[in-house]
């Protein structure tokens, strides 16, 4: 009767702690790899870098457009700005220039 009172002393708080650590492992390791966990936030922020500076990108194009049409429009109009866009859009050049044909880039 003894021995079983001492192994039940020693064995039922040491299955509590081992159980009590395999249920506090178990939410610390979905805490770190979870869904929601530090690993999902570091890859969204990395996302998020990226969003941003793919935007920092294009604003500074749309910049760049949104110049070169107030050139086109108003009371005065830029001439050699049209005269590019014109033979832009009709594929045609003039015959005093110089046209270099380059190879197309791979991307």
């Amino acid at each position: 009767m003894v021995v079983r009172t001492r192994f039940t002393s020693i064995a039922v708080p040491l299955l509590f702690h081992l159980f009590s650590g395999a249920v506090g492992g178990f939410f610390v390791w979905h805490a770190f790899h979870g869904g929601r966990g530090v690993a999902a936030d570091l890859q969204t922020r990395r996302e998020i870098a990226s969003v941003e500076a793919k935007l920092k990108q294009v604003r500074a194009e749309k910049a760049v457009w949104d110049r070169r049409t107030k050139l086109l429009r108003g009371p005065v109009v830029d001439r050699d700005l049209l005269d590019e866009e014109a033979r832009n859009e009709l594929n045609r050049v003039g015959k005093d220039d110089l046209v270099i044909i380059l190879p197309q880039q791979k991307n």
